[in-house]
């Protein structure tokens, strides 16, 4: 199976066979007999009774996120796949001209920095056919053969000349490393707590996991049973938590490691192979026949394309709405509910800017986490935005703030004039993906809870970007965590946004935090999901 812009597809039967385990076992075994208040200590925050069951373990999701195993390189850095040696040209003989909607097949093959061809798979490489002219792109697909090939596909999806580009983002080797520290590190960060009783502070260590070394305070989320850990204050008590913050990034790499994940080997373009094409047709664009955007639909592939900067979806028939008023008459009367991280904060920022009689309100809160508010009180539009709850990398803010996602959800009405949108996946990278699979198994419940409810609200799930290239958040982390989040909301009657291809394949630089015309593009693509015609 090809995936755009990455490799190795997850086996389908075995991704539901697990996400069934997930959504359907976990939550009820983790609900503790006491409901706790919002994540702010209580009288329960030392969690489920005595005698109570123990939790279940995650199952394999090692297995559920397949990638090769490769052999390393032996201490030998010059042995990894080198974006300067490796090499791509077309799989057939070039054409004069190649008609629109088909396909360009081109073959790679991974070399080391010596220029040895290599002997397995494993590399993540991305890929895209462009149109610097017509402000066009199109991710591409790359197949991982397994034996130091790769076969790249890109659809033709409009007329003109097109170019091909293939990044090597990260070797198989440095992949090798990004697997090892997940698999041997519970958190490749911490946090800090703030405990505060009259005139007495404390500050101590806190994550997803007990910190190391003595007795620890447990923050137990009634609705999800998800736990927060801190180390116990030497004076306070547990219940003194009133601040979160974020604290550091940990070592957790070598100075071989280091070498593999550098920026000079990552991220990097490889050499042209393939000279300019020209494509031709009887019109400007393929397109296939689509339905209205709405929940339900599943993701074409690639989802969609970029013409004359702006997306087309492929998987429904996307709008544009170029003007502040188009915007304002799609999202009058309504409630839009956002909860996620800083990404999806983009799209609040953006409809704020972009409608003048959209106006902010000062909540006093911390602008990192809000909730941030924005109202026109003549059209009936509600726009908030709140961060989701721990873990959360953010500036000192109030516990009282932190409200996770599948808490925020289940005090929802729901209904016709509300919109739910989820953006979750950049703050979870920092971890083994189990944690990002409870999450994720405590958000489906309460959105399946919502829709059972309220079956008129639509909720829209946005997956994560391309843009980290770290230890601490690579791409390849992300990518793994988008399988998730497509796996666990398959099945629920929601829409589902590739955002990760329309930041990959944009003329712009990779950036967790994209240019302001993909977040328009992204906006115009939820818009459509609100307003489909």
């Amino acid at each position: 199976m090809e995936a755009p812009g990455g490799t190795h597809a997850p086996p389908r039967p075995r991704v539901h066979g697990v996400v069934y385990h997930l959504v359907n076992m976990w939550p009820a075994a983790f609900l503790p007999a006491q409901p706790c208040p919002r994540p702010s200590p209580g009288p329960c925050a030392w969690g489920p009774p005595a005698g109570d069951p123990p939790l279940p373990e995650p199952p394999d999701l090692e297995a559920l996120l397949s990638w090769p195993e490769t052999p390393g390189d032996g201490g030998d850095p010059a042995a990894a796949t080198s974006p300067g040696t490796s090499t791509y040209g077309l799989a057939a003989p070039p054409r004069p001209a190649y008609p629109l909607g088909g396909r360009l097949r081109a073959l790679l093959v991974a070399r080391d920095h010596r220029g040895r061809p290599k002997s397995h798979g494993g590399d993540l490489f991305r890929a895209r056919l462009y149109s610097p002219g017509l402000q066009a792109g199109a991710p591409g697909a790359v197949r991982d053969l397994g034996n130091g090939s790769y076969l790249l596909s890109f659809p033709l999806l409009w007329a003109g000349e097109a170019r091909v580009e293939v990044r090597l983002i990260h070797s198989s080797e440095a992949v090798a490393v990004l697997r090892r520290v997940r698999r041997e590190r519970p958190a490749t960060v911490n946090f800090t707590g703030y405990f505060r009783a009259g005139r007495e502070r404390e500050e101590a260590e806190c994550n997803v996991e007990p910190p190391a070394g003595g007795s620890v305070c447990r923050y137990p989320d009634g609705q999800t049973g998800e736990i927060w850990f801190c180390a116990r204050p030497r004076r306070l008590p547990c219940r003194a938590l009133v601040g979160h913050s974020f604290g550091s990034y940990l070592k957790v790499t070598t100075m071989h490691d280091e070498v593999l994940l550098g920026s000079n080997v990552t991220d990097k373009v490889l050499p042209g192979g393939i000279s300019p094409i020209q494509v031709v047709g009887n019109s400007s664009l393929a397109l296939p026949p689509r339905p209205p955007c709405g929940p339900g639909l599943g993701l074409a592939e690639p989802s969609g394309f970029y013409h004359r900067n702006q997306w087309v979806s492929l998987s429904c028939a996307s709008r544009a709405f170029p003007t502040p008023g188009r915007v304002l008459d799609c999202l009058a009367g309504k409630l839009v509910h956002m909860i996620g991280d800083s990404t999806l904060r983009q799209w609040w920022e953006f409809l704020r800017d972009t409608v003048p009689s959209l106006k902010a309100v000062d909540l006093h809160v911390p602008y990192q986490t809000g909730p941030l508010l924005a109202v026109d009180a003549g059209r009936g539009l509600v726009l908030q935005w709140r961060a989701h709850g721990w873990p959360l990398r953010s500036s000192q803010t109030p516990v009282a703030s932190l409200h996770s996602a599948a808490r925020e959800l289940g005090g929802l009405a729901g209904g016709a004039d509300t919109v739910v949108v989820l953006g979750l996946g950049a703050h979870f990278t920092t971890f083994p993906p189990a944690v990002f699979a409870r999450r994720l198994a405590g958000v489906r419940a309460a959105v399946a809870a919502l829709l059972d409810r309220a079956p008129a609200t639509l909720v829209v799930v946005k997956t994560a970007n391309t843009g980290y290239k770290s230890v601490y958040g690579s791409d390849w982390l992300t990518l793994q965590l988008n399988r998730l989040v497509r796996a666990v909301f398959s099945g629920l009657h929601v829409a589902l946004l590739d955002t990760w291809d329309m930041t990959s394949c944009h003329d712009s630089p990779d950036n967790i935090h994209p240019v302001r015309t993909v977040v328009r593009n992204e906006v115009a693509l939820f818009l459509s999901h609100v307003c489909p015609g």
